[in-house]
């Protein structure tokens, strides 16, 4: 399996850090920001499950701005081979 060596943005972790002191916060934000974080300084890829949470909030338009950029920095660290 190939390695993705993309890493969260620091704009993106700092998004990622807000969303998880927010007492307001959904639990799919907190569990996206998590994740954002975890791959914030490795070269950790999201798991196919956080995958295909992070694709079903992007197509979800009833979710928050901050959700879907959470999602999609998820998205663009996932496996390039999935």
């Amino acid at each position: 399996m190939s390695k993705n060596s993309k890493k969260s943005s620091p704009r993106v972790s700092s998004l990622a850090s807000k969303v998880l002191r927010d007492k307001e916060s959904s639990a799919i934000a907190k569990s996206l920001a998590a994740s954002v974080i975890s791959q914030a300084g490795s070269d950790k890829q999201s798991g196919a499950k956080m995958e295909t949470k992070a694709s079903q909030a992007l197509q979800d338009k009833r979710l928050s701005k901050t959700t879907r950029t959470l999602a999609a920095s998820v998205v663009s660290q996932s496996s390039n081979e999935r």
